[in-house]
């Protein structure tokens, strides 16, 4: 996997929008909260939120930390592209969209299956 490789899986995926914040971070947002957020410049790691069981796990990978700022949330941080298979990336970025989703009020969630 690699950035315009996620970007195109993340804006494949029903409702997403992405912008940029703090200056080089692309951010992928689902009813205007991020679910996945890489680095434009400099390191090619990738934060995404996971299951609270997931997250004790991965967060003592090899390659995997929780995510600066967002541990609390159950975000981790793949510090390189190569820590994750293809599918791994899908099902993770999958994932993390679907919890994100499941968050937002009953309204939001009816409209983006609508679109």
């Amino acid at each position: 996997m690699h950035i315009e490789k996620l970007r195109a899986y993340c804006l494949s995926l029903q409702g997403v929008t992405e912008d940029v914040k703090w200056g080089n971070d692309l951010c992928f947002l689902i009813g205007g909260k991020m679910f996945c957020v890489t680095n434009l410049e400099g390191d090619s790691s990738v934060s995404f939120k996971v299951s609270d069981a997931e997250y004790d796990e991965l967060s003592v990978s090899a390659g995997i930390i929780p995510a600066p700022y967002m541990a609390r949330n159950k975000w981790v941080q793949v510090q390189s592209w190569d820590r994750l298979t293809e599918q791994e990336w899908e099902t993770y970025v999958k994932q993390s969209y679907e919890l994100i989703k499941s968050k937002l009020t009953k309204k939001l969630q009816k409209e983006i299956e609508a679109l």
